[in-house]
């Protein structure tokens, strides 16, 4: 393979691309494993016997919404695919949730058996790793999610068998669940869903926990690791995720289960253990997994305009998650209140935060409002569906949660194209943006005479 690739010039390109592009070759990683996964979903037996051949676009559609653990689909994973259908996307999950400069940088370890500065920096940027430790922090990235998903199906494989599934069965739905709760995938592979596991402690206690391992980024988990005794040396980046992340989640149960108490098309229905805990499951799922024991479609407004605002911003930065990232949002309410204060300084735990930081962390939440506004524009324009139901799933689509008003198997397929760019601009393009963007900060030795125009 090595020769073959020295022979067509295609190893020189690739390290090339690695050394001074990396971002760029990350997306056509990200692309190339996509363009594999519809590929094997469009072959037969990827489909159960006597099915019907599955659309392209619907391939296409689901291949995206895996690998970037999204969890929207047009057509329902239990019964329109086989076994190697079901496999096929949880794998691409999987490797989905490892994250695109990961998986840039294993490319680049295959090729060229070394990291270049400029894909070092960017590794070491995204996950807040020393310059020579990016092989070290590479092998954690993989030992951890993989040790975290055995331990998620070691729990949920009791479960399935008590609840009357036979061996086979109850290994492979443990297997899937745990793949999609860790990658945040939002895929559930149960024929009936898991509304009927609402009540289930079991069954959503690992959904809860693996979703939240998941969701807060592969940096914090190896700080956290490091330092297990010494939280005062977690860095910024950590104590400002754990913080904003476990408050966002309490504050969102908490108002999810204020706005749905009694509603009887959601918790109303639940006795009162229930429904806390869907109401807790409701808190992480929004943001990152999609995973819901409770019909969504059935809500309140004001809970779908809560979760609207808990999607957006999404888990944290390097993780399974998407959105524009719990530290991004922390950052901007950080830089409001000290402007409010009269403070010259953005200071958190002991910390300033540099002034390119909320310059980078602006720009990320402009350009993804940007992207759900034309997201939602297009899909307005090609349905006659309403506002709510649409900025909602195209939410949900850039954040990669899953979540669903219950529209996306109706869209026509100009409307299924526009959110397979939007799930592929969500989970692509803000880490890549930022990663450039910090690239091209530069010197300037003439500085214009500075002017404050008029705000607000």
């Amino acid at each position: 393979m090595r020769a073959l690739l020295e022979r067509t010039g295609l190893r020189s390109r690739i390290e090339r691309a690695a050394r001074f592009t990396p971002a760029r070759l990350a997306v056509a990683v990200f692309v190339g494993i996509i363009a594999v996964v519809t590929t094997l979903l469009n072959l037969p037996i990827a489909t159960p016997d006597g099915h019907p051949a599955i659309r392209f676009v619907d391939a296409l559609f689901t291949a995206t919404s895996a690998v970037c653990v999204t969890g929207l689909t047009t057509v329902d994973t239990a019964t329109d695919w086989s076994p190697f259908g079901q496999a096929v996307i949880i794998i691409g999950a999987f490797v989905g949730g490892l994250g695109i400069m990961t998986l840039a940088s294993l490319l680049s370890f295959a090729v060229s058996r070394h990291v270049g500065l400029t894909q070092r920096m960017l590794a070491a940027s995204e996950n807040q790793s020393r310059l020579g430790d990016v092989a070290s922090l590479l092998r954690a990235v993989l030992y951890t999610a993989v040790g975290v998903e055995l331990v998620l199906a070691l729990i949920l494989l009791p479960r399935f068998l008590t609840l009357g599934q036979d061996v086979p069965h109850a290994l492979w739905y443990a297997v899937f669940m745990a793949l999609s709760i860790f990658n945040n995938a939002g895929f559930v592979v149960m024929p009936e869903g898991l509304e009927p596991y609402a009540t289930d402690w079991w069954m959503s206690m690992p959904i809860i926990l693996g979703t939240a391992v998941g969701a807060i980024g592969f940096p914090v988990i190896l700080d956290v690791m490091r330092h297990r005794t010494r939280p005062r040396q977690w860095t910024l980046h950590t104590k400002l995720t754990l913080t904003t992340y476990t408050a966002l989640a309490l504050v969102s149960a908490l108002l999810i289960g204020i706005f749905e108490w009694s509603d009887p098309g959601s918790l109303g229905s639940l006795p009162p253990h229930g429904r806390v805990l869907a109401a807790l499951l409701s808190g992480v799922n929004a943001r990152s997994s999609g995973l819901a024991t409770v019909p969504i479609t059935s809500m309140h407004e004001t809970t779908w305009f809560l979760q609207d605002v808990l999607m957006f911003i999404g888990g944290g930065s390097a993780s399974t998650a998407g959105g524009i990232k719990v530290s991004t949002f922390a950052v901007l309410v950080l830089a409001i209140m000290a402007e409010a204060r009269g403070d010259e300084d953005i200071e958190a735990f002991g910390r300033r935060i540099t002034l390119s930081t909320v310059r980078l962390s602006v720009a990320v939440v402009f350009i993804g409002a940007t992207a759900v506004g034309v997201a939602t524009l297009l899909l307005l324009h090609v349905t006659n569906l309403s506002l709510d139901t649409i900025l909602f799933e195209t939410i949900s689509a850039f954040a990669t949660v899953g979540l669903t008003s219950g529209i996306t198997p109706l869209l026509p397929d100009s409307g299924k194209y526009t959110i397979i760019v939007l799930m592929f601009v969500g989970r692509v393009g803000t880490m890549t943006l930022a990663s450039a963007l910090a690239l091209r900060e530069r010197r300037r030795v003439i500085r214009m005479p500075a002017e404050s125009p008029l705000i607000g």
